[in-house]
């Protein structure tokens, strides 16, 4: 019977725990709306360089031919049309990248609070295993040193009253 070496086990629940989050993931993506894709692919593309260079091409040809820098005859002279479509692609953008935001900011609250979560069980986890330890100490008779931090490391955080203690200081 072999033994899995303490890395090879932590690497197991290393890869468990990776294969649940990018599964999550997935699911998450398959649940969107079809707007919200379509809202994030725009985005995506928006924030990219090909977007970057397609812009550049077609407002300095469009600068191009209207400023009579080129044989072709101009069609906007007065750059109002240039204006009015990159002002109307404006909008828009910002509309997509704003839901794209809003997403975001949603799957960010979801994160912190399962963070918060799993450290509050942390805490309590490691509260108890301070008291087991305690006792076990007292029963084999070792002495502790006195230290006024294990009483307080003893005691289970309550997180409403951490909350109500940040809100409070945040007030003054």
């Amino acid at each position: 019977m072999t033994h899995a070496s303490p890395n090879q086990a932590m690497s197991r629940i290393v890869e468990r725990n990776i294969k649940a989050l990018v599964e999550r993931q997935r699911a998450d993506a398959r649940a969107m709306r079809p707007q919200q894709r379509i809202a994030y692919a725009i985005t995506e593309f928006a924030g990219s360089l090909p977007f970057v260079f397609i812009h550049a091409v077609l407002v300095l040809g469009w600068v191009g031919i209207n400023a009579g820098w080129t044989p072709m005859k101009p069609f906007d002279p007065t750059f109002v049309i240039l204006a009015t479509v990159a002002s109307v692609e404006a909008i828009f953008l910002t509309s997509f990248v704003l839901i794209t935001q809003n997403k975001m900011q949603a799957d960010a609250d979801r994160r912190a609070d399962l963070d918060l979560q799993v450290s509050l069980l942390a805490e309590h986890e490691v509260t108890r295993l301070i008291t087991i330890t305690r006792a076990i100490a007292n029963r084999l008779e070792v002495r502790l040193e006195d230290e006024p931090e294990l009483d307080e490391l003893e005691r289970d955080v309550a997180p409403e009253q951490v909350l109500d203690s940040l809100e409070s200081r945040a007030r003054a």
